[in-house]
């Protein structure tokens, strides 16, 4: 038989009581439906809005930091959210690349050492979201975000985005128990927070909101977006008091369309998702196999002279991979700097993260994508010349950004507003992340965010 009118049943009861006129249900479009385990009330509003302040100004106060390290450690030109760290480092003498980082492995050696034996409780954002109830120990997060950017500043090749993510998370960690929110609320608005944290320091409020549903809540619905935006928005207006308002990689043209593209990413996806693959399985190897007791103290110094004896001949090398990315997305570089840097540039990263500093792994990944996607397009240029290298270098950064998060609409609207362009390639753009995507969930599935979680207590 078939099946009468769906009841209207939704949380919060709309104000309109009355059917439209096919006397169907507003619930039969799945993304208007319940809240489920997570009521919007008015209070978890109130929370939203001060995450999102919370996460603003814990971005900014990370900023400040990571912005003083690097003006003390590489001159003034370089600390200041405007600054071009590469081009002071690659201006720097021998020694001043250097003791930098020698500095930056003696204070991440003690300082994570000292803080892993003084503070106790939660200090993953995701973890605390997917197998915990949410809290977060507020000293041992703050103590690992400040040592991050330090580090990062200092010339490690990890993200600066991985401090705000975890403040912000602690600004809804915070502010659940006071405002009396559930569990499952908390949970949610720690991730909102995470992705508000993320959204402020790199100005990206839509690629922070979907940052929050697709990556931390695994879900694209409106009781989860509507707060995630909320949250991103408030914390990137927030973070415009110190941060810049344009794109954190300016100028990068608005590359026209061209039918190669199309063809490249249908050949070029498989190869950034195996790629993808491989980046996340090194990232979970080390994430595990971590020095322990007092080798941690002398761990961190001996990968970053690694990374600074590396630096001396390709200082693209230092931080983050902001420079690496910007350099590719305007077609700075030739085939074989590509090459050499899409393979150092994330063993570096891993071996910063294996020392067992604490960092993002966002940009590095992005950067590692941009050069791979520059040497790919390099390549195909030869077969089918016409399109630009910095749209290939584009392309890429989304697809193995897309692959390595699991989460392809996060990692498209990242490059859109990192850039504040490739509206026009943004087809085969779209065809090289989606492939890229799913041949890495079909091979692993793993994501760089799910393959650092810490080990599962074996059963008794």
């Amino acid at each position: 038989m078939p099946k009468g009118p769906s009841e209207r049943r939704r949380e919060p009861k709309p104000l309109l009581r009355s059917r439209i006129a096919s006397g169907r249900g507003a619930m039969e479009q799945p993304n208007v439906t319940g809240d489920g385990d997570v009521p919007l009330t008015g209070r978890f509003w109130v929370a939203v809005a001060l995450t999102g302040i919370g996460a603003g100004l814990a971005g900014v106060a990370l900023m400040l930091v990571l912005y003083s390290v690097q003006g003390l450690a590489f001159g003034a030109a370089a600390g200041t959210p405007t600054g071009d760290v590469e081009a002071a480092v690659a201006a720097a003498d021998p020694l001043r690349r250097v003791l930098p980082l020698l500095a930056a492995g003696v204070i991440a050696g003690v300082g994570w050492y000292v803080l892993r034996r003084r503070t106790s409780g939660p200090a993953e954002v995701d973890d605390a979201i997917w197998r915990g109830d949410g809290r977060l120990s507020v000293p041992r997060s703050a103590g690992t975000s400040v040592l991050s950017e330090i580090v990062v500043g200092l010339g490690a090749s990890l993200g600066r985005e991985a401090a705000p993510k975890l403040m912000g998370g602690v600004c809804g960690s915070v502010l659940a128990h006071p405002l009396g929110l559930s569990a499952a609320q908390r949970r949610l608005l720690v991730a909102c927070g995470a992705g508000a944290g993320v959204a402020a320091v790199y100005n990206v409020p839509l690629a922070g909101a979907l940052f929050t549903a697709e990556v931390l809540c695994g879900t694209v619905r409106l009781p989860v977006i509507l707060p995630a935006l909320a949250s991103s928005a408030i914390a990137t207006c927030v973070g415009w008091v110190y941060l810049p308002t344009g794109p954190v990689y300016p100028g990068i043209p608005d590359y026209p369309f061209h039918l190669s593209e199309v063809a490249w990413a249908l050949l070029a996806g498989p190869v950034i998702g195996l790629a993808a693959v491989g980046f996340v399985r090194l990232v979970a190897w080390v994430s595990h196999h971590r020095p322990r007791g007092r080798w941690e103290l002398v761990a961190p110094l001996g990968a970053f002279a690694v990374l600074a004896a590396l630096g001396l001949l390709w200082p693209q090398l230092y931080g983050n991979g902001q420079g690496i990315a910007r350099d590719a997305f305007l077609g700075s570089g030739d085939l074989v700097l590509f090459a050499i840097l899409m393979v150092l540039k994330p063993l570096v990263t891993t071996l910063c993260l294996g020392s067992g500093a604490a960092g993002g792994l966002l940009t590095p990944t992005l950067s590692t994508g941009a050069v791979l996607g520059g040497f790919l397009g390099s390549v195909w240029a030869l077969v089918w010349p016409g399109a630009p290298v910095g749209a290939f270098a584009m392309m890429g950064a989304a697809a193995m950004l897309g692959a390595g998060m699991q989460a392809p609409l996060a990692a498209l609207a990242l490059v859109l507003e990192l850039t504040h362009s490739g509206f026009e390639i943004m087809a085969p753009a779209a065809a090289v992340t989606l492939i890229a995507t799913a041949v890495a969930r079909w091979v692993d599935g793993y994501s760089i965010y799910s393959a650092r979680l810490s080990e599962v207590p074996a059963p008794r």
